[in-house]
């Protein structure tokens, strides 16, 4: 593996990273590097250039530094405490060793003392009848066994007088002399076979990530070429929570493979590491931080970064929130905060069921509770206790699948409708320079009473399965309208399901959701029919995820943008006390209306009926008082493409009249040539609808 060096500047580009503070986030992590806005630092040495950096790279790195510190010190905490539990083993082992060791030593003292060694030799001498020699080393071993006695007995009578003596002058000196005698008998009975006295502490911590495993795992990936190797742009290094290793690299060129192809290999490559799939975090470096197609950034985590105690919602301790902010949902493997931007979006969640799919969906029922200003709408298909608390709160609340629910479903999904053309209606006749993006905004929805508009649906499947086909095609196509123009005017969809089949929940709706949630799934097709097709290609797999793996999801914020995340946990009893702050907001506020506030629905009374054909012209005509018929069919098609594809001048014409559009004039001048050919005015347009607003009392 190589690393990319500037050696005209003398410096490495690998120093060269800079800081980013990650918002919101608890831990200072090593971030991606911009290398476009990098300055280049003088080399310290002028031979760095020829042999490379003197120093290695976790000391060049603040964070590295303090990433390596961290786990040298859990390292060496880790070992410290595996042999403080087994120092009992160690005493028995010890002990033995000088039992063996007293033996010996008695043994040797016995044969020195003796003079037992010549035993051998002067048997020897005595059986070659060499009597003179013979007797000649009789009188040598006399000798030697006199003087080695009374040698050993001044031996022990000096340290007994010697250790009398220090005993008397410090108590201490029995104890030492001791411990000194135990640990040296200990030594000299240690085992033929060199046993170990203390067992191998193994750390059951850390995936080593080298330069080596790299290109060897993307060789077998097939990611890279025999002989090429990966360039090093931010070296391998120990990330500032000790719980990975983070790095930055580029794919050689002439390979043929991009960072995309990096991405959508991730289990491959995972398997090549011997980690598993949640331990390997790769995403594509953009041009916005410095990077390019084939530059893509890596952090391989130690253990399953999932795995752990629950982390409390932050939404738990606030007393207020506004949800024109970021609504915080969970954290990725690396610790990183997760906030959700919901405004102008609609969200689905999916995957099988006690896996925390409802838990998920209820963070975001939690910041609109918190919101005084939010209304919620909320039908839970399943019927349990589950949003049982978002009664106090709900502008309307529906429970179950039954007959009467289904009335109350319809009814709702229709005054949701109704609600929707109001809010246009109101918009549609707002000035560019008060409206200038045609949507909604906090201060357009505090001037006209507009509020955001949570529809919170769990368990869909439930009522599509319940009602009949008629029904279901009604309420499939109010939902889409809700789903397609309801975020501009303030709406957020927020739906959930099992296993969205084509049957439970179409395809058609699904695929008018912008933001995704999955937790576990059964296998990749069953995680594409949540997260949306082909994501499972490109990395985004909920599939990979484990029994164990309970609040985590895969979450998919655009068509390449998607992350792990664990959410936040809020338990019901919490969800409770949450419901209840929201219910005593809005009575401060006097913002409790609807079933809340005692004033529930009268479905016996007819219900306003828009033509979906007339709301969509009006979209498509919101900035023009006139338009052509061809371009208002163009501006029909790409607005819905299914329902109005197919439509011609004639068709359009009919639909109108049905839907109460008496044209003034046939013939309309409009584009920028003033050309004036077959087409609509808005106002007659506007003129078929409710008489619910004014235009022109929008000022």
């Amino acid at each position: 593996m190589t690393q990319t060096t500037d050696h005209a500047n003398g410096a490495n580009v690998t120093d060269l990273s800079t800081r980013r503070t990650m918002l919101g986030a608890i831990v200072d992590e090593v971030v991606i590097p911009d290398l476009r806005t990098a300055t280049m630092q003088p080399a310290v040495f002028e031979e760095e250039d020829e042999f490379g950096p003197v120093l290695p790279p976790w000391l060049r790195d603040r964070n590295a530094f303090l990433g390596t510190a961290r786990k040298m010190y859990r390292r060496t905490k880790f070992k410290a405490c595996f042999h403080a539990l087994r120092l009992p083993l160690y005493g028995v082992r010890w002990t033995r060793r000088a039992i063996v060791g007293l033996g010996r030593s008695i043994k040797t003292g016995w044969v020195w003392a003796f003079d037992l060694e010549g035993r051998q030799l002067r048997k020897h001498t005595a059986d070659s009848m060499l009597g003179s020699e013979y007797v000649r080393m009789r009188e040598q071993h006399h000798h030697r066994v006199k003087l080695r006695l009374w040698s050993a007995l001044a031996t022990s009578l000096t340290g007994t007088v010697g250790l009398a003596i220090g005993e008397a002058m410090s108590p201490a000196t029995l104890p030492t002399t001791a411990l000194a005698a135990f640990v040296t008998l200990g030594m000299v009975g240690k085992p033929a076979d060199n046993t170990a006295l203390l067992d191998t502490a193994i750390v059951p911590l850390s995936v080593e990530l080298t330069s080596e495993h790299l290109n060897t795992a993307f060789r077998a990936a097939g990611l890279l070429g025999k002989e090429a190797e990966l360039v090093i742009v931010q070296p391998i290094m120990r990330d500032s929570m000790d719980i990975g290793y983070t790095c930055v690299l580029d794919l050689p060129k002439g390979g043929g493979k991009k960072a995309a192809d990096v991405v959508a290999a991730r289990d491959t490559l995972a398997a090549e590491l011997g980690i598993d799939e949640v331990q390997l975090m790769v995403w594509r470096i953009r041009a916005g931080e410095g990077g390019h197609a084939a530059r893509l950034g890596m952090w391989v985590a130690d253990d399953d970064p999932y795995i752990g105690g629950k982390s409390a919602s932050p939404l738990l301790d606030l007393d207020f929130f506004d949800v024109w902010q970021p609504i915080p949902f969970g954290r990725n493997a690396r610790g990183k905060l997760i906030g959700l931007s919901l405004m102008w979006e609609s969200m689905f969640f999916g995957g099988l069921p006690r896996q925390g799919k409802t838990f998920a969906q209820r963070i975001t029922a939690v910041a609109a509770a918190l919101d005084p200003f939010a209304r919620v709408y909320c039908a839970d298909g399943k019927g349990g206790r589950d949003w049982k608390a978002v009664s106090r709160i709900a502008h309307r609340y529906i429970t179950g699948a039954e007959t009467d629910a289904l009335k109350a479903f319809m009814g709702m999904l229709r005054e949701l409708i109704g609600e929707m053309e109001r809010r246009f209606q109101i918009i549609n006749g707002l000035s560019d320079e008060v409206c200038p993006e045609g949507k909604l905004t906090p201060q357009i929805a505090k001037r006209y009473d507009m509020p955001p508009v949570f529809i919170i649906i769990d368990e869909l499947q439930e009522y599509f399965s319940a009602l009949e086909q008629k029904e279901k095609e009604v309420a499939l196509e109010l939902l889409c309208r809700l789903a397609r123009r309801g975020p501009a005017a303030g709406f957020i969809l927020n739906l959930a399901s099992q296993r969205p089949d084509s049957d439970s929940v179409p395809t058609k709706l699904r695929e008018m959701i912008s933001i995704r949630f999955s937790v576990r799934c059964v296998d990749k097709t069953s995680s594409d029919m949540v997260l949306g097709k082909g994501k499972a290609a490109i990395g985004a797999d909920a599939s990979l995820l484990s029994a164990e793996h309970k609040g985590v999801g895969v979450l998919v914020t655009g068509p390449a943008e998607f992350d792990t995340v664990r959410t936040d946990y809020i338990d019901l009893p919490a969800f409770s006390v949450i419901c209840e702050r929201g219910r005593a907001l809005r009575i401060a506020a006097k913002t409790l209306t609807g079933d809340a506030a005692g004033k529930l629905a009268d479905l016996a009374a007819p219900q306003v009926t828009i033509p979906a054909i007339l709301t969509d012209c009006l979209t498509v005509m919101r900035h023009a008082t006139t338009m052509h018929t061809s371009e208002l069919l163009v501006g029909l098609a790409g607005l819905d493409d299914d329902a109005w594809g197919d439509l011609t001048p004639d068709t359009l014409a009919e639909q109108l009249t049905a839907a109460g559009v008496v044209r003034s004039s046939k013939q309309v001048r409009a584009g920028a040539d003033g050309a004036n050919l077959a087409g609509y005015r808005r106002a007659d347009l506007e003129a078929a609808m409710p008489a619910t607003w004014n235009p022109n009392q929008a000022a």
